[in-house]
C-alpha cells in the first residue's frame, strides 16, 4: 500500500493493514498484520505502531525448521531523500530509526518488509536449550545421544589447565 503525503491529515492517519509478501531467504507462515499511526511534521513523516506475523525459521544449532510468532513495535521517522547530502557521516543513536522517501509517496509494504527483516534473530533457535548436532556423526543431540568420543581440550591449553590445577592446591 502506498500513501501519498497529502493524504495524511494534520491530525494524523490510523491504518490497519494485512499484507502478504515474500521476505528474502525467509518464509512467512501468515500475512503481516499491522496497526500504524502516521503523522507528519512538515516533510517529516512519523510511523508508529505494531506488526505481527509468524515466520518459519531454521534453527542455527540443529537445523530443524520451526515456526515463531513475531510481534514487534515500529517507530520510524521518514525524511525526503533530498535531505541526504553528498557528505558521509556516522549514524548517531537517534538516527537509527530513520528512513527516507522519494517524491511524495511512502510505500508501507516496504516499511513492513524492512521491519520484519530487521527483527529476525541473526541466529534463530528452536529452543534456548537446543543441543544442536554432533560435529562428528551428525546426530541430533536433542533426540539421541551419540557414541562419538568426546575430544579432549586443545593440547595448547594444557599448560593453562595445569596452572589452574596447581593454584587450587
Amino acid at each position: 500500500m502506498k500513501i501519498q503525503l497529502e493524504d495524511i491529515p494534520d491530525e494524523g492517519l490510523s491504518l490497519d493493514l494485512e499484507e502478504k509478501f515474500d521476505v528474502e531467504n525467509q518464509t512467512l507462515v501468515s500475512p503481516v498484520k499491522a496497526h500504524l499511526e502516521l503523522s507528519k511534521n512538515g516533510p517529516e513523516v512519523s510511523i508508529n505502531g505494531r506488526i505481527e506475523t509468524e515466520l518459519k525459521l531454521q534453527c542455527s544449532r540443529c537445523l530443524k525448521m520451526f515456526s515463531r510468532p513475531m510481534d514487534v513495535p515500529i517507530q520510524v521517522v521518514y525524511h525526503p531523500i533530498e535531505e541526504i547530502t553528498a557528505e558521509r557521516h556516522a549514524l548517531k543513536d537517534d538516527e537509527m530509526e530513520t528512513g527516507f522517501y522519494t517524491g511524495s509517496v511512502i510505500d508501507l509494504q516496504d516499511v513492513l518488509k524492512e521491519q520484519v527483516v530487521l527483527n529476525i534473530s541473526m541466529k534463530p533457535l528452536c529452543d534456548e536449550a537446543c543441543r544442536g548436532i554432533c560435529p562428528h556423526c551428525g546426530s541430533d543431540l536433542n533426540s539421541q545421544e551419540c557414541s562419538c568420543e568426546k575430544k579432549a581440550a586443545d593440547p595448547r591449553f594444557e599448560v593453562l589447565k595445569n596452572y589452574f590445577e596447581k593454584r587450587k592446591e
